[in-house]
């Protein structure tokens, strides 16, 4: 007598089909994913595109033709980076943007790591109100900074100087990176520094050797950080760097447009310029970026 396997037996007619498997925590339906997928792609279109629309506009020749971007696709020129590098000053403005940019990145660090280490291994008097107040002189606009600061850099002799916009550039970003290096020092264990001292290391000694090294990644955001601060800051440089062989990228760019004349084509390609050194630094630091931003906020 033979037996009918299942693939044999006869489906009855109307039968229900089987349950769908119970979402698992954490895992997305089709429906979501695809819903996930599209908002990202938006998201990333909206990102690329004013950066691809200025590269587009830098490959025009005239100086309107961004009035009428069809017409460049068929003319397409690398006369604008010929123009802008060969007769303009924009080495110049190159090399200032990098002093100052190089000198934020550098004394920036050195003052915030200094003080984000204090702060968290140290418990002097006022240790806490030194915080609030880093954090305190981040509610203050440019607009109201700008007269005093000018002032106390004259009193100085720091005018059209480039210390002097170092210092500037500091004083915005050194508290956010004081802040940030906090966080981050809190997630790395005391017991480090017990050992360092055990070893006979002075507290300078194993803050260098010690903890620098394993606070790579938070050192990286603050040093991207104070990079950008400076890289692409106006208003201080077009107020505090007077002679026109100490501007910056920033003010330089100014020059290409006045009450009559605007030359579009000429800032585009400056611009496309000017975001590679921006692009490089990033590049250096971006696989410590992520792991910098989110292990500060794991600890107080």
């Amino acid at each position: 007598m033979s037996t009918l396997t299942t693939a044999d037996r006869p489906v009855a007619v109307g039968a229900a089909k089987p349950a769908r498997r119970p979402l698992r925590r954490g895992e997305r339906g089709k429906l979501a994913s695809v819903g996930l997928h599209s908002l990202l792609t938006v998201c990333a279109f909206v990102a690329a595109f004013p950066v691809a629309w200025i590269l587009y506009i830098s490959l025009g020749a005239g100086k309107d033709d961004y009035l009428h971007p069809g017409r460049i696709f068929s003319r397409m020129t690398l006369s604008n980076y010929s123009f802008v590098v060969n007769h303009t000053g924009f080495g110049t403005w190159m090399l200032n943007s990098l002093i100052v940019g190089l000198g934020t990145m550098a004394v920036g660090v050195l003052i915030s790591a200094s003080a984000g280490y204090a702060v968290s291994r140290m418990r002097f008097p006022g240790h806490r109100p030194l915080m609030y107040t880093f954090l305190l002189t981040q509610m203050f606009p440019v607009s109201v900074l700008m007269v005093p600061l000018y002032k106390i850099m004259a009193n100085l002799g720091l005018l059209d100087t480039y210390q002097g916009l170092i210092l500037i550039y500091c004083s915005t970003a050194v508290p956010y990176c004081a802040w940030l290096l906090k966080g981050y020092f809190d997630t790395i264990p005391v017991d480090i520094d017990e050992a360092g001292q055990i070893d006979g290391l002075s507290p300078f000694g194993t803050f260098w050797r010690l903890i620098v090294p394993l606070a790579k990644p938070g050192l990286s955001v603050a040093a991207f950080y104070t990079f950008l601060t400076a890289w692409g800051e106006v208003a201080f440089a077009s107020h505090f760097m007077l002679s026109a062989d100490k501007y910056t990228l920033a003010v330089g760019l100014q020059t290409y447009i006045s009450q009559y004349n605007s030359q579009w084509n000429y800032m585009a390609a400056s611009a496309v310029l000017i975001a590679i050194p921006a692009g490089v630094v990033f590049y250096l630091v971006q696989k410590h970026l992520v792991a910098g931003l989110t292990a500060g906020g794991t600890k107080g």
